[in-house]
């Protein structure tokens, strides 16, 4: 399928969007205040053992400490396969520095997930340090070109030279001479790594990953991709050279944009942007999902909305349920949503038609980079899925929790406002006997219910406590923001 890719840079951000047939499939965010972690090398210092949880929490200078559990501590793993594990407090002390890398972001509260296997992704191999095996990706699946390529890899690395090599899917139509620059890139990656390490400090940064523009070059563009506009002159330089040095097949597909339009505006990516962004996410046959986003799982409700069918009650379930496996697939990678995500399509009857629906399901997340697996239907009749995490969802990079709902997503009504300033009210007059009078400070929606249909209820309250009570409307005031004040 032909792919165009479009770069947006600004000082304070870089936007990459994926195109395929005129629709958005993916977007990536990065922004320069806040740039991912992920494949990070840090000089950590163990700062706390956990016995119990057998995992450590680790210093490299981030805002939250990081987290490293004993299974992500490599020559654990590899004692471990051999029937020889040690328990972490065994392993680490507080105090102690070790070279770690970053396995995911800090996500909410929770602080970044730490590993001591190093490994560096060049553009067709990843090259890993502590390990001498060569292992050759999963989306290679014809065994006899897997031994191939391990073969090739074989010859080009020399016996005596330490550390192993994972064979990247688009290493298959790479020549000798294009492995050996990338074997010989990642040596001269792992020796600067090793020498900064020896001279660094606590808590230092000794190796960072490459910038989102350059990361999509390296592991996204594919040979359908026939496009990749940039709509910044230097970045539009420093791509090129980058191309022309590791990529050079990708030189002519890279374009400088110079059109008055915006990009992302001309190939309607903004609008996509504020879609992904709702909760409610239309289907062209009329039918609807509902996407809620928790702290512990995704929720996404298939509903039937305004679309009739042609036919009878079960054709049009079946065929809206069809219609959403391709919406949800597109929706997890435009959204970046992980974790565990439920799918709560409509009920179907007819086994055959569930069964359609899975395959259908499975079918459209086939496309997806990110490791995904489909436990099927449960007895409820809701499908249960995780996706890998490893970076922050879209709307957690671009949104925060409401000030006014405190992320609820909804307010109590000016009635209900009314009824508990009524029952505060009492428990300040009967707090306060010598007030003269108490004046209700609210939003202009509450103050104008209580001129209207409470009219009566704050009369009664007044002559019960024999006191006045006067109303001040404050337009700054959200629906449930009040105050009484004692005069």
């Amino acid at each position: 399928m032909n792919e165009i890719f479009l770069m947006n840079f600004t000082p304070q951000e870089t936007r990459v969007a994926l195109m395929q047939q005129g629709q958005v499939q993916e977007l990536l965010v990065e922004r320069n205040a806040s740039r991912g972690l992920v494949g990070n090398i840090y000089l950590g210092k163990v700062v706390r053992v956990l016995p119990g949880m057998q995992s450590a929490f680790i210093d490299v200078g981030l805002e939250r400490t990081a987290f490293l559990h004993v299974a992500d501590i490599w020559e654990e793993r590899h004692n471990a396969h051999h029937g020889d594990a040690r328990p972490i407090e065994r392993i680490l002390h507080e105090g102690q520095l070790l070279m770690v890398q970053v396995l995911k972001d800090p996500i909410g509260t929770k602080g970044a997930r730490l590993t001591t296997q190093i490994s560096l992704a060049g553009r067709l191999l990843v090259y890993l340090p502590q390990d001498k095996h060569i292992g050759i990706s999963q989306r290679i699946e014809d065994e006899q070109e897997r031994e191939v390529l391990r073969a090739r890899i074989q010859k080009l690395v020399p016996q005596e030279e330490p550390g192993g090599y994972i064979v990247r899917t688009m290493a298959e139509s790479a020549t000798d001479e294009e492995l050996a620059a990338d074997i010989g890139y990642l040596r001269k990656a792992w020796d600067d790594i090793q020498a900064r390490s020896k001279q660094a400090k606590p808590q230092a940064l000794l190796h960072e990953d490459l910038n989102l523009g350059q990361r999509a070059l390296r592991d996204l563009v594919s040979e359908s991709t026939q496009r990749i506009l940039v709509d910044s002159r230097e970045n539009y330089v420093r791509l090129k050279h980058f191309a022309h040095v590791y990529m050079p097949q990708l030189e002519n597909v890279i374009d400088h944009y110079t059109g008055e339009r915006p990009l992302f505006d001309l190939h309607g990516v903004e609008d996509e942007i504020q879609r992904a962004l709702a909760r409610r996410v239309d289907l062209k046959s009329g039918g609807y999902l509902i996407i809620d986003q928790t702290e512990a799982m995704t929720t996404i409700d298939v509903n039937t909305g305004g679309f009739v069918g042609a036919r009878n009650f079960d054709d049009t379930i079946f065929k809206t349920n069809l219609e959403a496996t391709h919406t949800i697939a597109r929706q997890l990678r435009l959204r970046n949503l992980g974790g565990i995500i439920i799918v709560d399509f409509i009920d179907m009857d007819n086994p055959e038609h569930r069964l359609a629906v899975l395959t259908e399901l499975n079918k459209a997340l086939a496309k997806d980079r990110t490791r995904l697996s489909v436990s099927g239907f449960t007895q409820l009749g809701l499908v249960e899925m995780t996706r890998k995490r490893t970076r922050e969802s879209l709307a957690h990079v671009l949104c925060e929790e409401c000030p006014t709902c405190g992320g609820r997503g909804e307010v109590k009504t000016a009635q209900t406002m009314c009824y508990e300033i009524l029952r505060d009210l009492l428990r300040e007059a009967r707090q306060y006997l010598d007030a003269r009078e108490f004046r209700i400070i609210a939003a202009p929606t509450v103050v104008t219910l209580f001129l209207d249909e409470e009219s009566q209820s704050l009369a009664m309250l007044s002559d019960f406590i024999a006191k006045p009570i006067s109303l001040q409307p404050e337009p700054s005031y959200t629906q449930e923001q009040f105050d009484i004040v004692l005069l």
